[in-house]
């Protein structure tokens, strides 16, 4: 089968690395077998719901690279969902209910008391239509819920295996506001037929909601996708990352410097029995998922896990895929394969920049051994001049090892550690060298 699968944000919020990764992964399955991925944005709460959290996750997609094949804006199908809604009622599948928040909360309480589910009773199938009036007439306006069967869903889940839902256990769930505003749970059916949605991949935590859509998808006459739960995100301390998300956004990931292949190598990876290592091109990351490999335990997101492969693709990234960025910090080619096995971040490179154009306080830490390197350094600087020079000061002064590299480390460039010096001195030259070995600011 052609998959053809959505992502479905609500623009009311930014993306996170939870919502993206059950985004990345339906992106994965739709290229890897040549099949459509169409973005969904769920708008239908018109209060809540903004353009330009809209445009900004369109652009946090366009930035990891997840191009859509399609966008469906649900604010747009309005009347599509009163055709359905007709539909329903006329069915008795859909039926007006008129308890407040309280009266439903006051009724959970009593039923836990008693020992029993917190399952609607489906008092509202006993008004009469004289009873309806009377409640509409005393200001109550109804929300609509969706007559369940009370009997086992069953699918072969592609990731769990063979799952049940007993509708009996669930609630009739609410399809309609007080307000008239569409839930989630009826669009997004709809949609899924008119789309020709094949799969619906997303967190474990929509089981039970999955037996639900699936009665809401027989009703309406279509046919259920293939579903996939995924195991959810949790912190390294495996705790759950929502109250977390906020500081997990891609666009503070994105302005704190850290690579889109990195976060879609990680987050590709993660809760699967592969291994997670830098990926730098999507369609490679396609070409290796599979079903199979997804394990069931929750998958750990560990942001320094996340810095840490960010700076191991860096270290093997070609200066043609940062040329821009480089550009504009100052660096050329060469200073960039100098530098980048010893990054974090492209933006880290600015302090070597500085290092090798601007001026820096050197650090001497012995005047007489650092005095007698300057009088060593030659007037023209090559690759061959690093070893030449340490070779020199070592059989004049018989220093070697720490005790003869650290000291000149930290008089050119002012730190203890940092990319091979051997790239780097040739691009410092030959006069800032001198200069800073004395111990002047050069």
């Amino acid at each position: 089968m052609t998959p053809t699968v959505r992502f479905a944000p609500s623009p009311t919020g930014k993306l996170h690395v939870g919502n993206v990764r059950a985004a990345l992964w339906n992106w994965l399955l739709a290229r890897r077998d040549g099949g459509r991925f169409i973005l969904r944005i769920d708008d239908t709460d018109q209060e809540r719901s903004t353009k330009e959290y809209e445009d900004a996750i369109k652009e946090d997609l366009r930035w990891l690279g997840l191009e859509w094949d399609e966008t469906v804006n649900q604010s747009s199908r309005f009347e599509r969902y009163e055709a359905v809604r007709t539909r329903l009622i006329e069915a008795g599948l859909l039926y007006p209910c008129y308890e407040t928040a309280e009266e439903l909360d006051r009724k959970r309480k009593l039923q836990r008391a008693r020992g029993l589910p917190p399952v609607y009773d489906r008092a509202a199938l006993k008004l009469t239509d004289a009873d309806r009036k009377s409640l509409e007439e005393g200001g109550r306006r109804a929300h609509w819920r969706f007559k369940l069967s009370h009997e086992p869903v069953a699918w072969a889940d592609l990731i769990r295996g063979e799952t049940s839902v007993d509708t009996a256990s669930v609630s009739d769930p609410v399809l309609i506001r007080e307000d008239g505003m569409y839930l989630y749970t009826l669009p997004s059916c709809v949609d899924d037929i008119d789309l020709g949605i094949t799969h619906v991949m997303r967190g474990e935590d929509h089981v039970t909601n999955t037996g639900v859509q699936i009665e809401i998808f027989r009703a309406l006459g279509g046919e259920a996708p293939n579903f996939a739960h995924h195991s959810l995100l949790v912190g390294k301390d495996g705790e759950g990352l929502s109250k977390r998300f906020g500081s997990l956004s891609i666009e503070s990931m994105r302005e704190a410097g850290l690579e889109p292949a990195a976060i879609t190598s990680l987050l590709a990876k993660l809760g699967t029995a592969d291994p997670v290592v830098p990926v730098a091109e999507l369609s490679a990351l396609a070409g290796s998922f599979d079903f199979d490999r997804v394990g069931r335990a929750p998958a750990r997101f560990d942001m320094a896990e996340l810095e840490a492969l960010n700076g191991k693709l860096l270290h093997d990234t070609d200066y043609g895929a940062v040329a821009g960025r480089l550009s504009a910090l100052g660096a050329d080619e060469p200073l960039w394969l100098a530098v980048r096995g010893n990054i974090e971040r492209v933006s880290d490179v600015e302090q070597w920049v500085s290092v090798v154009n601007g001026e820096i306080d050197p650090v001497i830490e012995d005047k007489p051994f650092t005095d007698e390197a300057a009088s060593l350094v030659p007037d023209s600087l090559d690759g061959e001049s690093w070893s030449a020079l340490a070779n020199a000061l070592k059989e004049k002064t018989g220093a070697k090892g720490k005790k003869l590299f650290m000291p000149l480390r930290l008089a050119l460039t002012g730190e203890p550690r940092g990319p091979e010096m051997a790239a780097l001195f040739p691009m410092i030259g030959a006069e800032k060298a001198r200069a800073r070995l004395r111990g002047e600011r050069a």
